[in-house]
């Protein structure tokens, strides 16, 4: 299938009406080039969201219906591709017909065009009043999807039982590349759309570790044995991804996650016929906190040789060790580690600092913290520079720590 409905497709508009936290509707405020809608996909997306084939001229153009009767006056005509001289207009008007009607699927229908991804959806139920949910509610389903999102981003570039602090910064990359509909989509309902395929291999892993963990949930209801969300790791889950349910389960009556492949790409590689769609219940509360704690005590400290720049130093007197705060560089995938030092290597750390040079040092990156915290840690060594590398050692720290991180009194002597 052709991917013709490309991000270009998509204008400034369109994305500020599609970020999260956007104040507009793709219905009503953002312009779709017929132009750049491949017919295929749009009738790919009218069949998933139950829209009804009513026939049409053989070969040329297809008729399609709301489902369950819904707004009998309207119907769309979908040209079968872009040969006849009519497509465009066929398609600009099916487009202005979506952007009119008032059937809730118009709307879910309109942003896979505008943002060709894969569409990930959470339904969290909650007891309201009017299809009303408390502030609070609406804030756990946001906090736990993020949360999900960022735990996958983490398994598709490592593996690990539980990861902390670690790969924080390549998560928050995913997270901006994450695009949801602007507010109106429901109370309890969220969608999230993932850049595809660029980004396929982390909606791969999600599908993966969340079947993984229904499996695991299920295997310890029957038998009691655990051991599926340690052989999970492999495929996923992880921690994190087990607290991202936690959060998202706890105080509501249930869950749905389901995933739709983006229309646009196709299905990747082997999920032939396969759609996410799962559900998590209070009763499986008490085995996924369970195994989040098991899972966040079995990844063990690791072994690092870090490059990082002193951020911030403290002791409680003059004289005697201290503790350093370091901006990693490279070495380990966290952007900040705490190490103890003894005097001489903290009087390093200082003479480091003042003159702006990195140091380098081995040691254990511990599970404790997030692995945050450096344990028995070898001999601090600055490293020389010359003025080219100490400019371009500068500029990276501003742009990882800040400028006010990087300002900021040191404490003790």
């Amino acid at each position: 299938m052709r991917r013709e409905t490309r991000p270009e497709a998509l204008d400034a508009a369109g994305r500020d009406a599609v970020r999260a936290g956007g104040t507009r509707t793709p219905a009503d405020a953002v312009h779709i080039d017929p132009a750049r809608v491949d017919p295929a996909v749009l009738g790919t997306l009218l069949a998933r969201h139950g829209w009804t084939r009513r026939g049409g001229a053989e070969g040329r153009y297809i008729r399609w219906t709301p489902p369950d009767d819904l707004e009998p006056d309207t119907s769309l005509l979908v040209p079968a591709d872009r040969r006849f001289d009519d497509s465009v207009d066929l398609l600009d008007e099916a487009i202005a017909a979506l952007s009119h009607s008032g059937v809730p699927s118009a709307r879910a229908i309109l942003a896979a065009l505008l943002v060709p991804g894969d569409e990930i959806h959470w339904r969290r139920e909650t007891p309201g009043v009017g299809g009303a949910v408390s502030w609070g509610s609406e804030e756990d389903l946001h906090d736990g999807a993020t949360a999900m999102l960022s735990a996958a981003a983490k398994a598709g570039l490592l593996r690990a039982a539980y990861f902390g602090a670690r790969l924080d910064g390549r998560a928050a990359e995913f997270l901006d590349r994450i695009l949801v509909v602007a507010p109106g989509t429901g109370a309890g309902l969220l969608t999230a759309y993932a850049p595809a395929p660029d980004d396929r291999n982390i909606t791969t892993t999600l599908v993966r570790a969340l079947e993984a963990t229904r499996d695991a949930i299920d295997l310890q209801r029957v038998s009691g044995r655990t051991e599926a969300f340690d052989d999970g790791v492999r495929l996923g889950v992880s921690r994190e991804l087990i607290a991202s349910v936690v959060t998202l389960v706890r105080g509501s009556e249930g869950i749905e996650i389901s995933l739709d492949w983006a229309a646009s790409v196709g299905t990747p590689l082997g999920f032939a016929n396969r759609r996410l769609h799962l559900e998590f219940s209070p009763g499986d509360l008490p085995a996924l906190e369970a195994a989040g704690e098991r899972l966040e005590h079995s990844e063990p400290a690791v072994e690092v040789e870090l490059t990082g720049a002193v951020i911030r130093l403290k002791r409680p007197v003059p004289g005697g060790e201290g503790q350093a705060r370091l901006a990693v560089l490279s070495g380990a995938d966290v952007d900040e580690v705490r190490v103890r030092l003894g005097e001489d290597d903290y009087r390093t750390a200082v003479e480091s600092h003042l003159a702006g040079v990195p140091v380098r040092l081995r040691g254990r990156l511990e599970r404790k913290g997030g692995f945050r915290k450096l344990s028995v840690p070898s001999t601090l060594v600055p490293l020389e520079l010359d003025a080219a590398e100490r400019d371009r050692m500068l500029k990276a720290l501003r742009l990882r720590v800040g400028e006010p991180a990087a300002r900021e009194d040191n404490e003790g002597g």
